[in-house]
């Protein structure tokens, strides 16, 4: 019986990056993708993509995920990649929106690591957690208040959950990519209009050191890295896939 996975937010983006680099290996039977939208992942066509459609906060979506995953293999790894970002400041908006933004992107990583490290310690396998964090963990811009505080949130988890359990034979780590060019952003840049598209992807190179923005496949390198039996002594870690962005530390321009 070969390998499992389960990748939150699985149907675009990283997500979907990942979904494709880890069925790329030999060993994996399946992996399983987690979607609140089914929509996102009508491109799967591949049978050893297990689909699983609901809201990664919501522990029953997590169970039928792993056993999902345990109909087909042995499960490995868990990668918590589901997020969503909205801009809020506390100055304007509700305590109670800004909390409910904060558990939108914490919830499904709690969620997920909970499942994920019960079911590696009823099997008795090792196994490995990645968390998708964010650089904004670390380097905050202006508006990012909920989704900053939420991504700190979960480096902190990674780091308690690999002390915990890292003994148990569970590895816990963490990816923080920089700037990624996904679906998001492109759409992000059509809704602006050539002009101020352009503008906003010029300063978005500027914050990389290496003068471009991340790509899908990158980060999803890094995470099946982590996962695999290669990062076997790394544990606690966050990485950061940023292109030195957070090493650069250059503001964004305001406007």
């Amino acid at each position: 019986m070969g390998l499992s996975y389960v990748v939150t937010g699985g149907g675009r983006g990283i997500g979907r990056a990942l979904v494709s680099r880890l069925l790329s290996d030999p060993e994996t039977a399946a992996v399983v993708a987690v979607e609140l939208d089914p929509a996102a992942l009508d491109w799967v066509t591949d049978r050893r993509v297990g689909i699983v459609t609901g809201n990664a906060a919501e522990e029953s979506v997590a169970e039928r995920a792993a056993d999902t995953a345990a109909t087909a293999g042995t499960l490995a790894g868990w990668v918590n990649n589901a997020a969503l970002f909205r801009d809020a400041s506390v100055d304007s908006a509700p305590t109670a929106e800004i909390l409910e933004l904060i558990a939108t992107n914490l919830t499904p990583a709690v969620v997920g690591c909970a499942v994920a490290v019960r079911r590696f310690l009823a099997a008795g396998t090792p196994g490995a957690i990645v968390n998708v964090s964010s650089h904004q963990a670390r380097q905050v811009v202006p508006g990012c208040t909920p989704y900053a505080t939420a991504k700190a949130a979960v480096e902190g988890l990674t780091r308690a959950l690999a002390v915990e359990y890292g003994p148990r034979g569970i590895r816990v780590n963490a990816v923080a990519p920089g700037t990624v060019v996904t679906e998001r952003y492109e759409q992000a840049l059509d809704r602006l209009g050539p002009a101020a598209a352009e503008r906003l992807d010029h300063e978005m190179r500027l914050l990389h050191p290496m003068g471009r923005l991340g790509r899908a496949d990158e980060v999803a390198a890094a995470i099946a890295y982590l996962l695999s039996p290669d990062a076997s002594f790394i544990n606690g870690a966050t990485m950061p896939v940023d292109g030195g962005r957070t090493v650069l530390t250059r503001e964004p321009d305001p406007a």
